[in-house]
Parts: C-alpha cells; structure tokens; sequence
C-alpha cells in the first residue's frame, strides 16, 4: 500500500510543479484535468504525511520513555492515532468512482398508490430541492407532469454544484445512492377513514453527460412533437411544442414539455438522453468487467424499497445500510447527511472488502 502512495505523492509534487506554471493555465481544460487530479491525491498526500510523521513521534516517545515512564501513556495514544490514519489511507486509496464529481439528473416517479404515490413524489422531490438549497447546489426543473392534486406523476430535476467540490462531496458523489424505490406508510390526503396506507415512488439519478462524452447521430434519433398537458402558460394546451426523443438503436427515450418553445424542448430532452445514454453505456461497462452496480429502480414496486418512511411514527429506516432515525420531518426538510452518509460509509466498507480480496 505505501509503495502505492509514495508513487501518488511524487505524482502530487509534479502536478504541483505544473500548475505553478503560467503556460499550463492558457489551456483551460488541460488546466481543469490538472487541478482535479491535484484535488484528488491532496487529502492522500495529507494523510500519509501526517501518518509518517506520527510514526516519528512513536519512535520519539519510545526514547523519552526509557527515562521517563510518563511517556509509555502518550505512546498508546499516538498508535492509536497512528492506526487510525492507516485506515484513512486505506480508505482514500480504494479507487474513486469517477462519476463523484458530477452534476446529476434526478427523476422521481409516482408508483403504486395511485394519487397518494403522486403527492409523495411530490413531497420527495421537495426534500431533495431543500436538501441542494443547504449544501448549495443549484437546480432547476427540467420536466414535470402533475397530478390533479399537486403530486407529481413524474418530474425530471437538474442539480448542478457551484464551482468545484472537494473529493467525494460532488453532485454525484452524494445522491447516486438515492436511486430505489421509496416507500411511504401515513395516512394520505384522500383517505376519509384516518387509515395508513403504504404506496411507493420511484427515484431515478443519472449523471449528467457532457456533449462530448456520448456521440448522438442525428440519423439514429426519433424525434416526434406533440401538445403539452397540465397547467401552463398561454403556448401549453395551444400548440406542439412538446418534443419527444427516440434513440432507434436503444430504445431509450427522452421528453420534455415545460419550456414554451419546442427548440427549447428538445435542447432539454437531448440533456436528458445524453445522460440517459451515459448511464446505460456505463451499466454495460460495468456488467461486462463483473462489477455490480447497485441496481436502481426499475419498477416502482413496493418489494423492491431501499428506504421507507414512516409518518406515524416519524421514523425514516435504510434498507440497505441498516440506518434507522426517529426525525423525518427534519429528513423531508431537507436534513439527508446523515442518512446519504450511512450509504457512503457503506459503500466504502464495501470497496474496501473487495480491494483486499483482490491483494
């Protein structure tokens, strides 16, 4: 592991050379490859400094020890120290995901539960809107069909960061494990009887794709426009300007019909395929190299919940980690750290399981 992370910190001090040049930042995409990989090997760097330098301060400890007993205390404390930043290292050495800094497109769906399901999505897709406001992301509506109570049947969000993020704090990096199933057990707006009833919502998150990640040939696209639906403005109910996108070879498809104009339409609708194409391609990848992906949602079947949210007794339980909190009205305001960061810690475990098996 250490020959691994001598090799990363030589790696760190050129890149450091290089970025202290003037010539590099004339190119501002060699510069941007640059400063991430920079990003990324600094907290590794860090950790490996401080981890040689408390095992100097053993070895300084262990002499001072033989003339004062004082100091066999403080020689506990610092392997203690010392064995917490090999785990450090172990951990920030398992390779990244390299999706993590990312923006991403967030779908929810309303499921099973007819419109109670609609306005859960709705109230899910609020959660997550909060949850970007306090960290600081930006997002935006891209596409949303309403229900006849203020639900949501489907709504398509962009959730973009502001300037970089630190390593493992990304768009991506944090919400990706939010893709599943979501179950929600209260008593819903409709019921007249005060019954809890259990009904479900779909979560999709895909990373968005730049232009120049996934090649879309004109000729291998379906592109059909038809009258928008819902509440809107003027133009909706008026006129096709909804725009829905076929890709023929995958049968992957794109829609969008909240902007007024079809161009603007299918400009949001080619976001939305890039990134879904991306997605798809990736899962292929992954397949074909026998790494499991954790599987999003693919039909919003009860059975299949990640996470279940209990109204009755404020209670929000992970299915997958095992996480269980009694707060979820804070959780629905927006208060998701603690429950995204059980998925991280999770996540790594896990990494880190399969990165010594495969020592």
């Amino acid at each position: 592991m250490f020959e691994a992370v001598e090799e990363l910190l030589s790696e760190h001090a050129v890149l450091e050379e290089r970025l202290a040049e003037p010539g590099v930042h004339a190119d501002p995409n060699e510069a941007r490859k640059l400063s991430k990989r920079y990003a990324e090997l600094t907290p590794i760097t860090a950790a490996y400094r401080a981890w040689r330098q408390t095992g100097e301060d053993i070895e300084t400890a262990r002499e001072l020890a033989a003339d004062d007993p004082d100091f066999y205390a403080e020689i506990k404390q610092l392997e203690h120290r010392r064995q917490e930043l090999t785990e450090d290292l172990r951990l920030l050495l398992v390779p990244r995901d390299p999706n993590d800094d990312k923006d991403v497109l967030l779908e929810v769906k309303a499921g099973e539960g007819g419109e109670e399901s609609a306005l859960f999505a709705g109230d899910l897709l609020r959660m997550y809107l909060r949850y970007a406001e306090k960290v600081g992301w930006r997002t935006e509506i891209i596409d949303a069909n309403e229900s006849d109570l203020g639900g949501y049947k489907d709504v398509q969000v962009s959730v973009k960061a502001r300037g970089g993020a630190e390593p493992g704090h990304g768009v991506w990096a944090r919400l990706k494990y939010e893709g599943g199933v979501h179950r929600v057990q209260r008593v819903p707006a409709t019921e007249s009887q005060g019954r809890i009833h259990t009904s479900a919502a779909g979560v999709l998150v895909t990373p968005e794709a730049e232009e120049v990640e996934v090649e879309v040939n004109a000729n291998d696209l379906r592109i059909d426009v038809y009258r928008s639906s819902g509440p809107g403005g003027q133009s909706v109910n008026t006129t096709d300007s909804a725009v829905r996108i076929t890709h023929l070879p995958t049968g992957i498809v794109a829609s969008c019909q909240n902007e007024k104009s079809q161009l603007q339409n299918k400009e949001q609708a080619m976001r939305i395929l890039r990134s879904r194409l991306l997605a798809a391609a990736q899962e292929t990848a992954d397949q074909e190299a026998s790494d499991a992906r954790r599987s999003q949602v693919r039909t919003v079947d009860r059975s299949e919940r990640i996470r279940t949210y209990n109204y009755p007794e404020n209670r929000i339980s992970d299915h997958r980690t095992g996480f269980k909190a009694y707060n979820l009205d804070q959780v629905l305001s927006g208060e998701l750290d603690s429950i995204i960061q059980s998925a991280v810690d999770a996540d790594a475990a896990a990494r880190l399981e399969a990165a010594a098996q495969n020592n």
